[in-house]
């Protein structure tokens, strides 16, 4: 089911996390207290929205190492249904080598961090200022698998831009658009059952 973000009210405080990586490593938001800002992306392995991405965030990632953002990537994703198994923790492991992750992704296993984030759709991406309040929530840029417009991430890249000079964040911020994060059965936040129905 393709949905968009739920767009988290800005200057919202960065819902707190603890969640182990790829690499087994516990990665937390107060990591991030000495950083110019963090941007956090839910992403997964199988939706063929990120797959359209992965490049470009890839990229972005790389370039906002050098300017001091951190960058996280956390997989909410129910795997333990048979048909998400390509989103389990092996597989994880197999695409970020394959696509050079150069940041952490972590596993969000009771999906509790999503659903504090209200994350929505994978991607979806949340970037939060030094203060580790929301500065910008929503699209990569306008480019759908499909839609023939080239992955650029703009928007994403124009608010990083913002938050860097210290300015206000942009406007308009557009939802990202992507598939469902995969709840697990019986246990879907309302704000998603709200859409759905």
């Amino acid at each position: 089911m393709d949905v968009e973000s739920t767009m988290l009210p800005l200057g919202t405080k960065i819902p707190n996390f603890s969640l182990i990586g790829i690499d087994g490593e516990r990665y937390t938001n107060t990591d991030y207290l000495n950083k110019k800002g963090l941007l956090v992306m839910f992403i997964c392995n199988h939706c063929p929205f990120v797959k359209h991405v992965n490049e470009e965030i890839v990229k972005l990632a790389n370039e906002l190492n050098e300017k001091n953002i951190g960058v996280i990537g956390i997989n909410s994703n129910d795997s333990t249904q048979e048909k998400y198994a390509e989103d389990s923790l092996d597989k994880m492991k197999e695409y970020a080598e394959r696509l050079h992750y150069n940041f952490p992704y972590v596993v969000d296993p009771d999906q509790s961090v999503a659903k504090n984030f209200t994350a929505q759709c994978t991607p979806d991406f949340f970037l939060f200022g030094d203060n580790q309040e929301l500065f910008y929530r929503g699209q990569l840029d306008g480019s759908r698998p499909g839609n023939d417009i080239p992955v650029s991430g703009e928007s994403l890249r124009n608010a990083i831009s913002e938050l860097i000079a210290n300015n206000a964040p942009p406007e308009p911020q557009l939802p990202s658009m992507g598939c469902n994060i995969k709840w697990k059965i019986g246990e879907e936040p309302e704000y998603f059952l709200n859409i759905k129905n």
